[in-house]
């Protein structure tokens, strides 16, 4: 092959890459989540609203769901109402 089809190939690929990169960004700083509520059925469930929680739902909107339970749980959020909560992270605000 000659080297400046095999150029204008390898542009060709680069952008397109940096295009779908650049389409599949968030188009906000941060990601939809919904932390207030996750801290609201923490409490629910008869644990303080401590900044121990407030990060332990950090991390569920993130999708680290497993170190959101064990933060919450931790916390002394029991494990069904720890997963529920952790799960509420993640989704948009209603």
């Amino acid at each position: 092959m000659r080297r400046p089809i095999r150029t204008a190939g390898v542009l060709t690929g680069v952008i397109l890459t940096i295009g779908g990169i650049a389409a599949a960004a968030p188009t906000s700083p941060t990601a939809p989540a919904d932390i207030p509520a996750c801290t609201q059925m923490a409490a629910q469930a008869g644990a303080e609203t401590t900044d121990a929680v407030t990060a332990a739902c950090r991390r569920g909107v993130v999708g680290d769901l497993q170190g959101c339970v064990s933060g919450l749980t931790e916390a002394g959020v029991p494990g069904g109402a720890a997963n529920g909560a952790c799960r509420l992270a993640a989704h948009e605000p209603r």
